[in-house]
């Protein structure tokens, strides 16, 4: 509780509680936020050099909305049902790049850190919210290979699981319920310690 929220932070709140109602829509979201992070640090890095300062925050635009409008037509011809899924975070993920940009997270050096860490609690926690709520894990996995009806997945609770944890709130719930649990298994050294003055 000693950091501040930030923009970047609080942007990726809501793929990580909305599209991680399914273990399968979790994987989607985390390959195709890679992908984007990727291709816009890279592109990013070849268009600095060249332009003025000033103008960096217009080429920061341009490119994530043009990479954010190939990736959803990309995902949309190779699986449209994981498409329809993923439709409105797909939206974000360029404001999540022009964002990271200014926050100066491509010039960080453990991005690729902070970058796994996201995906793994979007992977994560898709698992447990798919797991405990609904019983099965890999629901319709054919979807991330393009196949339409991919089937049901495994049934590792035959009689279902508790369904607030599919939706929205119950993602709210396990996300604090993993925070405090993360947090509690650090020790309570960590907790009594004074916030430092970077």
């Amino acid at each position: 509780m000693n950091k501040p929220l930030s923009l970047p932070g609080l942007l990726m709140l809501p793929p990580l509680i909305g599209a991680t109602d399914s273990w399968v829509k979790a994987i989607g979201l985390a390959l195709a936020w890679v992908l984007l992070i990727g291709l816009y640090g890279a592109g990013m890095r070849l268009l600095r050099p060249p332009i003025e300062a000033r103008h960096h925050w217009l080429a920061s635009l341009l490119l994530s909305a043009s990479l954010g409008s190939c990736l959803w037509l990309a995902l949309q011809a190779w699986s449209y049902e994981l498409h329809q899924q993923l439709s409105l975070y797909l939206g974000l993920l360029p404001l999540q790049c022009v964002v990271l940009e200014q926050a100066g997270f491509f010039q960080h050096r453990n991005r690729l850190r902070l970058a796994g860490a996201f995906c793994v609690a979007l992977i994560g926690l898709g698992a447990l919210r798919e797991l405990l709520g609904a019983g099965t894990l890999g629901s319709h996995l054919g979807w991330l290979v393009g196949q339409p009806d991919a089937g049901s997945g495994w049934v590792v609770l035959p009689h279902g699981g508790l369904h607030l944890l599919t939706l929205a709130p119950g993602g709210f719930i396990l996300l604090g319920a993993l925070l405090a649990a993360k947090r509690a298994w650090a020790g309570p050294w960590t907790l009594n310690r004074p916030p430092s003055r970077k």
